[in-house]
């Protein structure tokens, strides 16, 4: 094979890669897309507002009763992020099977969509259980999930108290 048809090659290569880069690039958009609305459908119009096209905020909604705290439990919080060493060889997928995101909690005690609230730390901010953690923790211990590995390890262990919130 001489020069010409090397470089020719290398050159279809390089375009097809960057190619499959761009479907790729708009195929991620598209799902992303895809779930923000199904989050809104499955959540209600009156609870999500869309920003753009890739991000929801919840809104509060005056008719909504505050939460009742059935229960409250002193823990040790500590702190995660998806990778494999810190959880397993699917990280960003919790063991209720969902992709983890903010908001989410693992406790091995409380069943999984059990809505929890840690006011010391985050005030009136409501988080579901969605993840386990290994058996060897304890029934009062939370890991709350972080998108990065530093903001984990900032945040540490720490002492403090939870709400066990109805339904």
């Amino acid at each position: 094979m001489n020069n010409s048809n090397k470089q020719t090659k290398t050159k279809f290569s390089v375009v097809l890669l960057g190619l499959l880069f761009v479907f790729v690039s708009v195929l991620e958009f598209h799902i992303g897309s895809i779930k923000a609305d199904q989050e809104q459908d499955a959540l209600g119009d009156d609870t999500i507002m869309m920003l753009g096209n890739d991000s929801i905020i919840p809104v509060s909604s005056p008719s909504e009763p505050e939460p009742k705290v059935v229960k409250t439990m002193n823990i040790v919080m500590t702190a995660y992020s998806s990778t494999v060493w810190q959880t397993d060889d699917s990280p960003f997928i919790t063991a209720s099977n969902t992709y983890v995101r903010e908001g989410i909690v693992a406790n091995n005690y409380l069943p999984f969509g059990t809505k929890v609230r840690f006011p010391e730390l985050y005030g009136d901010r409501i988080f579901i259980v969605e993840d386990r953690m290994n058996a060897r923790k304890g029934n009062y211990h939370v890991d709350i999930w972080f998108p990065t590995y530093s903001e984990a390890k900032v945040f540490g262990a720490q002492r403090t108290y939870m709400e066990v919130l109805e339904g």
